[in-house]
């Protein structure tokens, strides 16, 4: 049988995530192994240098920098709070003396008499690690992280923006076709994850961010709405980092896209249930899609271990007679089906160019013939 490769979205019921979470650098790691953990436990902490404050104080003086540790009124290690006295000149007969003043709380780091240069280390910034979902700790890393592991239901994302956050599932659609508009959005939905239908519109996401909602889940979204949101084009960087105090998941692709109709009938199985949420996307190499993990409980876990037993042993971004597929590209954007054939030969295509193709049996029952390049597996 012809088999081929292409890069796929997880969507499945159930398989085995597990989450690294780990320090940017070493510190103090709060739980052992073995530990049930939820999404908002801290399971590591450390403190990050603080920031520098450079002075000139001999300029300040008026004094040569080789004299300014004569001038000092605090020694290096004190602790010295903003707008503190630092060092002051002897003026003129005891007279018309200079101070230079703390340029913020910290403590006094640095005296150069070679540069004449005061500087100040602020306080440590403390930086603490959730466990993002919850779940066993099924390792320790020494001063950096743990592994967490859980059974999840496990949707990807074709595009998110803003980072990780977590809330109940809140159904704001009752269909996957229908469009995401502000009257679908409660003050219920404080710290929900909210599931759209279509398209989420500008004013649904005003409002959700104005109610508080934890992030919005959708099948589309106008770009130009997007840009609005954030203020500036997304381009091909890494996103994740926006603080735009909602995350936003597109689960289809940009403009008006109905949600597939596997996808939202999974999100509203687990209407009410905790679902852990990053929208951090990366569409160039090391591919990082946005995700909606939701932790299952006992009722839910069945039997199998992992991805591959989730998925009946399929080999991930396979392309087979029988794999789900969604067409990426137009003139059939969005069209979901199976693969009902893998021709070995090249075809010729409209544009006259020539490419391998495969043929899609859609949903709706016809059948129509796509380059393999414009497919992406939907595994699960």
């Amino acid at each position: 049988m012809a088999k081929a490769f292409t890069p796929g979205l997880t969507v499945t019921a159930r398989t085995t995530y597990r989450a690294r979470r780990v320090l940017p650098i070493t510190g103090d790691v709060l739980v052992t192994r073995g530990a049930q953990v939820n999404a908002d436990t801290v399971v590591a902490q450390t403190f990050m240098e603080g920031d520098a404050f450079p002075m000139r104080a001999a300029n300040i003086l008026s004094a040569n920098p080789k004299d300014l540790s004569g001038l000092m009124l605090k020694k290096l290690g004190d602790t010295v709070a903003k707008d503190e006295p630092i060092a002051r000149s002897k003026g003129i007969f005891g007279m018309m003396k200079t101070e230079v003043k703390s340029a913020a709380d910290g403590v006094l780091e640095s005296i150069s008499d070679a540069t004449g240069m005061v500087i100040i280390r602020g306080p440590q910034h403390p930086v603490a690690v959730q466990a993002y979902v919850s779940g066993e700790v099924i390792e320790v890393i020494a001063g950096e992280g743990v592994v967490i592991e859980n059974a999840v239901a496990l949707i990807q994302g074709i595009f998110g923006v803003s980072g990780e956050t977590h809330g109940p599932i809140a159904m704001a659609n009752a269909a996957a076709g229908d469009t995401l508009d502000e009257a679908h959005i409660t003050a219920a939905m404080k710290g929900c994850v909210v599931i759209g239908g279509a398209r989420m519109t500008a004013a649904a996401i005003k409002k959700a961010k104005t109610v508080g909602a934890a992030a919005i889940v959708s099948g589309g979204i106008d770009d130009q709405d997007l840009r609005d949101f954030l203020g500036h084009d997304i381009g091909v960087a890494v996103t994740g980092s926006e603080r735009t105090g909602i995350t936003l998941i597109i689960t289809e692709g940009f403009g008006d896209v109905a949600m597939a109709a596997r996808t939202f009938k999974l999100l509203a199985s687990h209407a009410g249930r905790v679902a852990s949420v990053n929208g951090a996307t990366q569409i160039r190499a090391g591919v990082m899609r946005p995700e909606i993990v939701i932790p299952l409980d006992a009722a839910h876990h069945g039997s199998g271990g992992g991805p591959a037993a989730a998925a009946g042993g399929a080999v991930a971004g396979m392309l087979e007679i029988g794999t789900s597929v969604r067409v990426i590209r137009d003139p059939y954007f969005g069209v979901l089906g199976t693969v009902a054939a893998l021709p070995e030969q090249p075809a010729v295509l409209g544009s006259g160019s020539r490419a391998r193709v495969l043929e899609v049996a859609t949903v709706d029952g016809s059948r129509i013939t796509v380059p393999r390049a414009n497919v992406e597996v939907i595994d699960g």
